[in-house]
């Protein structure tokens, strides 16, 4: 059985990465070893991701907020997907990671900009947790193994207009 190593990426590194990550591995594993990563990390992560990951009954153990520098360096683990989960790092120079991954832009509106009652900060979260939970199991229904390189492209770039 082949394996294949994700990583998801954000500006902020605070809350849809994570949260996709979250997802991925408990959805991928064990086929997929997932990461996320920031250009610009926070540092923390979003309490409210944290929450929506633990009413999903992920776990949350381990999650960090972290430079997508790491994956970049000698020795970093080699990536075979890099999905963009917010405009910002979309349109930003990615650093040359490592084993040439096929990468595509998943864009999800960013739940730690909303602000009002807590009930709406709730649902941009759960919004958002929803949106990327489709995606990850839209890409994990994809037959990798019997696709080629352009067929696995175009479908993992249609996914992040569903």
């Amino acid at each position: 059985m082949q394996s294949y190593s994700v990583l998801f990426l954000c500006t902020g590194n605070s809350a849809r990465s994570i949260m996709a990550e979250a997802i991925m591995n408990q959805k991928g594993f064990p086929t997929f070893t997932v990461y996320s990563a920031g250009s610009h990390p926070k540092g923390v992560v979003h309490p409210a991701a944290l929450r929506q990951i633990e009413i999903a009954k992920l776990p949350t153990t381990g999650m960090r907020s972290k430079d997508w520098s790491e994956f970049a360096k000698p020795g970093a683990p080699k990536l075979d997907f890099v999905f963009t989960v917010c405009d910002n790092s979309a349109k930003e120079v990615c650093p040359i990671w490592p084993g040439q991954p096929m990468t595509a832009h998943w864009g999800v509106p960013d739940p730690a900009v909303v602000e009002g009652t807590p009930e709406q900060v709730e649902r941009a979260f759960r919004d958002a947790y929803i949106m990327l939970e489709r995606r990850i199991s839209l890409f994990l229904s994809l037959p990798l193994s019997s696709l080629d390189k352009l067929a696995i492209k175009k479908k993992i770039d249609r996914i992040g207009h569903a």
